[in-house]
């Protein structure tokens, strides 16, 4: 008796461990925002440093504290991925990996200029970030907003065109054509 209750508890044990389900773990990648398509960034030529550019393809997941962002050559080659969370941004390259405290910081390394990665979140969005002021456009300017420094030009946001200005020297141009869904 002792033993057919001992076994009938052992049973009930093991069926309730089959109904267990493990907790869902979501990747903030995949419940973040995901944008991709093509950019652009123009560094004008100031002083005694030459003009630089760069262009690819890009794909920005996640949000501002968690994400990546991978830049491919127009052929396919990966030049980078970043990766940043609280602890930090980790940046991969062909030619090594480094470690970043912020991804203005990252940028810098990579462009030699600073670019609002994280305001670009919501800049992709056709809207100014909420975590710094922004002044709308004044008549005249192109459709849009100036924020961080930056104006951001939505006047062909409809075509999924994006460009956004840095006037302080070096001028920088970042120009986003992302890919509709």
């Amino acid at each position: 008796m002792i033993l057919r209750r001992a076994a009938a508890g052992a049973l009930l044990v093991v069926m309730l461990a089959g109904c267990a389900t493990r907790p869902v773990v979501v990747d903030p990648l995949m419940s973040g925002d995901r944008f991709s398509g093509r950019m652009s960034v123009q560094i004008e030529a100031v002083d005694t440093e030459p003009a630089r550019s760069t262009s690819g393809a890009f794909e920005l997941m996640g949000n501002a504290q968690r994400g990546r962002l991978d830049l491919t050559t127009p052929i396919g080659n990966t030049v980078a991925r970043a990766r940043w969370e609280p602890a930090g941004v980790f940046l991969e390259t062909p030619h090594g990996n480094s470690q970043h405290p912020t991804l203005m910081d990252m940028t810098r390394t990579m462009l030699g200029e600073e670019l609002p990665v994280t305001a670009m979140f919501d800049w992709l969005r056709g809207r100014p970030w909420p975590g710094a002021n922004s002044v709308a456009a004044s008549s005249g300017e192109p459709a849009g907003f100036h924020q961080l420094g930056w104006a951001v030009d939505l006047s062909r946001f409809d075509q999924a065109r994006i460009v956004a200005r840095r006037s302080a020297p070096p001028v920088v141009v970042v120009q986003v054509r992302l890919d509709r869904p």
